[in-house]
């Protein structure tokens, strides 16, 4: 059977199967602490907002402000069981495909969300105990999650990438699935949960989650010719954790000076974005199903879909911008444009402001492909698995940490401004905007590092060698 290399489709099933599930898992968490604070069944008519109170004199009022903060505090906590696992794991097997495959990083973490979705079909259908949705998210975050399939799916892209303008198109290419998939899969979800509900739905999501691991396994390429030596000796733990850990020190200990600082501060740049993006972007379903915008579950799906018009603006901003500016100029485009957004949400109070508040964030996802792709531009083709290994960790950490202060944040200050968060989002902004502004107006032996182009790069790290 002849395989193919193309990633693509895979990127596409994972992301649709895992953004149908994410906001109804937020909503199930909701709803089921909803009904233990009331002590009845969550009412959600077929108007234009769900049932919540705005009359801030009254009890349920008070009730409801309980619930938003149990709500958070509950995905916060939910987010750190899965992350610890899958910050080990994505670390070593993304890594380890330099020399093992990158398979094995696209298929591990779709397993993982079929045995997670299966799992909440199970607790969805007999109403089980909410804590064990701790246990589901410790088993995903033993397959690795989110942040091992990314990893080993933009190593997978930077392989088969040989032109360097190819490989920020194709890596900003992948982003866009990734945006444009997640909005039609958060409008869907309002349809699928009003239409067949829970159950059905996270069905649905383990059936998508079963045809990639057959299209992964039996139709995909690995880009890594595995000899077959490599094949029949058995890897010891220890020898894998030794081949792991030496690849990514090995990335910065022999690398020039030059190179060395550039992926420090372009890694720090990715983390401090990565931070402020994840942390305001994530309270959009919580706010949203407050007071006084009072969204039901498709209104809230119209909410997710809406960032799809932003994927596809940031994808066709990196291509034009990248034919006639610096890639560091347009994650300076991009990091402004998500402060207009954040500014413009913490002050939204109606459903028409808080869909337009997609306007001015139309280019806020261009920093992270472009990111990516310069960092991927400064390493050698045998160091693209260690440099994405210490992308995918960095999300990971970056991502839970986020979520865990802003979650914290948002049920601290919900009662008296709940657009407070937005708000600090936006002001955290400033960290790499200022490491950017260093990076334009610092240079060694005259040369700026945040303007080389590839090829200046490789001639650097041949007169250093």
């Amino acid at each position: 059977m002849r395989k193919v290399l193309c990633v693509e489709p895979v990127i596409f099933v994972y992301t649709f199967a895992s953004s149908l599930t994410s906001p109804l898992v937020q909503q199930f968490i909701y709803r089921r602490l909803w009904e233990d604070e009331y002590n009845s069944t969550f009412v959600s008519p077929g108007s234009n907002a769900t049932y919540c109170e705005q009359n801030k004199s009254s009890p349920a009022y008070v009730k409801q402000k309980e619930v938003q903060e149990k709500a958070s505090v509950f995905n916060m906590q939910l987010d750190l069981t899965g992350a610890v696992p899958s910050l080990i794991v994505a670390f070593v097997i993304v890594a380890n495909g330099d020399y093992q495959g990158r398979k094995r990083s696209l298929v591990l973490p779709s397993m993982g969300a079929l045995i997670a979705d299966i799992c909440l079909t199970v607790i969805s259908y007999f109403s089980l105990s909410l804590s064990v949705l701790f246990a589901v998210a410790f088993i995903s975050g033993l397959f690795g999650s989110m942040a091992t399939f990314l990893g080993g799916g933009f190593a997978f892209i930077a392989d088969v990438c040989h032109d360097e303008k190819q490989k920020t198109t194709r890596i900003a290419v992948v982003d866009l699935i990734f945006g444009v998939v997640s909005g039609l899969a958060g409008l869907s979800s309002g349809y699928f949960l009003r239409g067949i509900g829970f159950t059905w739905t996270f069905v649905t999501a383990s059936l998508l989650h079963v045809v990639n691991i057959i299209y992964i396994i039996f139709f995909l390429e690995d880009t890594v010719g595995i000899s077959e030596f490599q094949r029949q000796a058995p890897v010891s733990c220890k020898e894998l954790l030794r081949e792991t850990f030496s690849g990514v020190y090995m990335l910065f200990k022999t690398a020039p000076y030059k190179k060395r600082i550039l992926i420090i501060v372009l890694l720090f740049t990715f983390m401090t974005y990565l931070f402020t993006m994840v942390g305001g972007s994530s309270l959009f379903t919580l706010y949203e199903l407050d007071e006084p915008l009072c969204w039901n579950e498709v209104y809230i799906g119209y909410g997710a879909a809406a960032f799809t018009s932003v994927s596809l603006t940031s994808f066709l901003g990196v291509y034009l911008f990248s034919k006639c500016l610096k890639d560091i100029y347009i994650v300076f485009i991009g990091i402004f444009s998500y402060i207009g957004g954040m500014v413009m949400a913490a002050f939204a109070k109606t459903t028409l402001l808080m869909f337009l508040v997609r306007v001015p964030s139309l280019l806020c996802f261009m920093p992270i492909p472009v990111l990516r792709s310069m960092l991927s531009k400064v390493v050698l083709t045998g160091e693209q698995g260690a440099v994405f290994a210490c992308i995918a960790c960095l999300e990971v950490v970056t991502g839970t940490i986020s979520l865990s202060v802003f979650n914290i944040l948002y049920a601290a200050t919900v009662a008296w401004f709940s657009g407070f968060s937005f708000l600090l989002s936006a002001g955290l902004c400033l960290i790499p905007l200022t490491v950017l502004c260093w990076l334009l107006c610092t240079s060694w032996n005259g040369e700026d590092l945040a303007l080389l182009a590839p090829e200046e790069v490789s001639s650097i790290e041949s007169v250093d060698s």
